[in-house]
């Protein structure tokens, strides 16, 4: 696997164990398997056009799909879940005060 021996991968286990604690990997496990999932899934559902079109339209198409593919997979990613919360109370705290 990437050229990595048994040894490397115990070394960077250990590592993403004292980063993340051992709590948390079950639910960032969770949630990149849930992105991989609704990546491929995506993926499949995009077809190639059959008829020609101008690159600017394509391009348009291409960052819609990009864009779409980025909320999914940051939605599904827990901490960012947190922190998405987190900015909705402070702007309905903001709209509050002001």
């Amino acid at each position: 696997m990437f050229g990595l021996g048994t040894t490397e991968l115990l070394i960077i286990g250990g590592i993403i164990l004292l980063i993340f604690g051992a709590k948390r990997l079950p639910e960032i496990g969770k949630g990149l398997g849930g992105a991989i999932k609704e990546f491929r899934k995506v993926k499949q559902d995009i077809t190639p056009n059959d008829t020609k079109e101008g690159s600017k339209e394509k391009h348009k198409e291409e960052t819609t799909i990009e864009n779409t593919l980025v909320e999914k997979i940051v939605k599904e990613v827990p901490v960012v879940k947190k922190g998405l919360a987190i900015k909705k109370k402070a702007e309905k705290i903001k709209k509050i005060i002001t």
